[in-house]
């Protein structure tokens, strides 16, 4: 999908964190950085319908939601071409092994950070 497609020129993303509050700050950061959110999910369950959306430019997966791995969403957002970023507080060290070449972004982060992991992902570096 097009920039042009997608929201009046604006990059979707999905949002996969189990912390409500570091959901909402995402949330307002993407929309200070010019994105839309297109979905949000808090479950493996829910996040994996969501990577299923065609609207979504790219996604921020949670490592860990309440002690559930989200590689099963990255396995599936890879396969579709989507691109994605890993946000964890845990370090390199938690990404799954076929994923350690994908964007991390470390918790807790600021603004400037997650637009320069956003734009690695989008390949804009």
């Amino acid at each position: 999908m097009s920039e042009d497609q997608a929201g009046g020129g604006k990059r979707r993303v999905l949002i996969v964190e189990d912390d409500v509050m570091i959901r909402m700050l995402i949330e307002d950061m993407l929309v200070d950085l010019g994105f839309a959110v297109a979905a949000q999910a808090a479950r493996l369950g829910e996040a994996l319908a969501a990577a299923r959306r065609p609207d979504i430019d790219v996604a921020i997966l949670d490592i860990n939601l309440a002690g559930e791995t989200t590689g099963p969403v990255a396995k599936l957002l890879a396969e579709r071409g989507t691109p994605f970023v890993f946000a964890t507080g845990y370090g390199e060290h938690s990404l799954p092994s076929e994923f350690h070449d994908r964007p991390l972004l470390k918790k807790p982060f600021q603004i400037d950070g997650l637009k320069r992991v956003l734009e690695r992902a989008l390949g804009r570096e």
